[in-house]
């Protein structure tokens, strides 16, 4: 599982001890550092393709609204793994049996390994569900299966208690898997995962979690928030408090934003800028997302692209992206001071049908994929990519020469095909900082901050924490702002109020 020159992306929240301070009225359950892998990576770029896909793939009010600060909430405790993977522990049953889960805002289902579970060999090397051994199981039976990119886990639906961070959540429905294909959950060091999205994504018509506490006044207010300590080497991983907000996690007011789409934590956001300077990629608006279940920070390829040549994080050479910006640049320039819409430059030259782009693409790699038929869809991404580029540049007066010069340079920034870019460690300094636009607040984050340091001494690597992944509609496009920015900035997610909310993290 380990993979020189990946990233690890993505994941994880849970639940692990009560370490409650009976003087602040919050029960904390603490995370746990995973230690390190033995190649002193993280696994990264094609885990974090493959478990963003799963979910992808498939498939403000007035201040008297805010939650308060310090309300009397429930505190699990998260571990954190090298700043890449959050995790914690919870128990199902009477007497319980614990399981270490991701808690996951970009995701609704609850599940754990059956101990049912004989043919996928990620069962056997981690903790598993024993209906036998609980006097509070309930049999239910449904058949279940959860499509994610990598194929199915699948299984049915019991009902027990599960206790998380002292709270005792009666007659929960979740999924016992029974099976579990591939390599993605063999090595993790989680059981499960325990998704705090909404009802409206979550399979089989399960209530999550969340929702039953809310509904059996097991919280003091709707509403729960994420700490993640950033430094891996010192003290707790993290905490999830629910029903509460910990004022000794942020260091100022949190700025609220209203969800637009149930299903995910999903708002908009706007203008990205690199070292204070617009970019004009997200001016008019982009979809995102605040997604505990992610490690990195993931963007449309075309402004992935931009970021890294800002930040000096070279990727794959795209021998399309050079040939659309040597035959067709001065075409697509031309047509865009014709006044013709962006949106229909690509069909008009062939590059592309009508109504966009003829494929999905994930990261770059329909660019890099040797397979017959290929062209037609790369073609098509990288012309709109090149227009997005264009438009930016000429937005800023720059002479033709300069842009098709941008373009071209461009090209040699596209993310790999695992989606992850190299930094020189050397150059940490001097990097600029790269800000998103909340609420009409810049939020912005420190080289320091999204820049993944892994290794030891001479060893020592430095990865972009950016990975280009291209969502398609109705879904896509988006942006996921993961544990990178949401360790830098405390996180509220309000369901009472329907908003989430960011400040500085402490």
């Amino acid at each position: 599982m380990a993979a020189a020159g990946h990233l690890i992306l993505l994941s994880c929240v849970l639940l692990h001890a009560l370490l409650a301070g009976p003087a602040e009225g919050l029960v904390r359950v603490a995370l746990t550092k995973r230690p390190a892998d033995e190649d002193g990576r993280v696994v990264a770029g094609e885990d974090a393709q493959r478990l963003l896909a799963w979910r992808h793939g498939l498939v403000y009010n007035s201040a008297a609204d805010v939650p308060k600060e310090g309300a009397e909430g429930h505190v699990v405790a998260l571990k954190n793994h090298l700043n890449a993977q959050y995790y914690g522990e919870i128990a199902i049953g009477t007497p319980p049996q614990n399981f270490t889960v991701i808690f996951d805002t970009g995701s609704a289902e609850f599940w754990v390994p059956s101990s049912k579970c004989f043919l996928s060999i990620a069962c056997y090397l981690h903790a598993s569900y024993k209906a036998s051994k609980s006097t509070t199981y309930k049999k239910n039976g449904k058949r279940v299966a959860l499509h994610y990119g990598t194929g199915t886990i699948s299984g049915y639906i019991s009902q027990d208690n599960v206790q998380v961070g002292g709270l005792v959540v009666k007659n929960q429905d979740f999924i016992e898997a029974t099976l579990e294909p591939g390599i993605t959950f063999m090595f993790r060091k989680f059981d499960g995962i325990l998704g705090l999205g909404f009802k409206e994504i979550a399979k089989g018509n399960v209530e999550p979690v969340w929702y039953n506490m809310v509904n059996q006044h097991l919280v003091g207010s709707p509403v729960f928030s994420f700490w993640f300590n950033r430094h891996a080497d010192k003290g707790q991983g993290g905490e999830i408090v629910f029903g509460g907000i910990d004022p000794k996690h942020h260091k100022e007011d949190h700025k609220y934003v209203p969800i637009t789409k149930k299903g995910y934590w999903q708002f908009d956001m706007g203008d990205v800028l690199i070292g204070g300077n617009s970019t004009g990629l997200c001016a008019s608006r982009c979809a995102a997302i605040a997604d505990s279940g992610t490690s990195l920070l993931v963007g449309p390829t075309a402004i992935i692209a931009q970021i890294n040549e800002k930040i000096g994080a070279p990727g794959i050479l795209s021998q399309e992206c050079k040939a659309v910006a040597s035959q067709y640049g001065q075409r697509i320039l031309q047509l865009m001071l014709d006044g013709i819409d962006p949106t229909k430059i690509c069909p008009s030259i062939g590059l592309c049908i009508q109504n966009g782009t003829q494929g999905v693409s994930f990261g770059i790699r329909n660019v890099v994929d040797d397979e017959a038929g290929r062209s037609n869809d790369a073609m098509c991404h990288v012309c709109e990519m090149a227009v997005m580029w264009a438009k930016n540049q000429l937005a800023q007066d720059r002479t033709r020469d300069l842009i098709l010069k941008y373009i071209n340079k461009l090209c040699d920034y596209i993310p790999s095909p695992m989606g992850e870019s190299s930094v020189d460690c050397k150059r940490l300094e001097s990097l600029p900082d790269v800000a998103f636009t909340i609420g009409g607040k810049q939020f912005a984050l420190k080289p320091e901050e999204y820049i993944l340091k892994v290794g030891d001494g001479d060893a020592t690597q430095c990865i972009s924490g950016f990975i280009a992944m291209d969502i398609p509609p109705p879904n896509g496009p988006i942006w996921i702002l993961g544990d990178i920015f949401m360790g830098a900035y405390h996180t509220v997610f309000d369901y009472g109020n329907m908003k989430v909310g960011f400040a500085k993290a402490a």
